[in-house]
């Protein structure tokens, strides 16, 4: 016989993870192009990563990668929110817009290294 027994959650968690994993790949090459003055990706790519993370998680509610779908959605809000805030001191005074907006792509960016680094050592995100 070869039954496999799976633990409780196995599949469940290495399934969670996979999609952590898209997700932060995804906000990191949107994050990226932020950075990178002349590079944009397409919106598309972290509207993908965000209507993902909202699908999902109501599946990993209960587990320790439940903070992991708050933590990204939290930060596309706020990354978003702070884009809009800002949007016309760059439309009135382009360089200080500028400056604003590559202040909020790199903190975008640090918050998306930071939980991808504490979703591949198994630690969850805190608030």
């Amino acid at each position: 016989m070869n039954d496999v027994v799976e633990m409780p959650g196995g599949e469940q968690e290495r399934s969670l993870k996979n999609v952590g994993h898209v997700s932060y790949l995804l906000h990191t090459i949107v994050a990226v192009s932020a950075v990178i003055p002349g590079v944009q990706a397409s919106i598309a790519l972290l509207a993908v990563a965000f209507v993902l993370d909202l699908v999902k998680k109501s599946d990993a509610e209960g587990t320790w990668q439940a903070s992991h779908f708050a933590y990204r959605i939290r930060t596309v809000l706020w990354a978003g929110a702070l884009y809009v805030i800002t949007l016309p001191l760059f439309l009135a005074l382009f360089f200080p817009g500028l400056i604003a907006w590559a202040v909020i792509s790199i903190w975008f960016l640090y918050r998306v290294v930071r939980g991808w680094m504490n979703l591949n050592a198994g630690k969850p995100m805190e608030p």
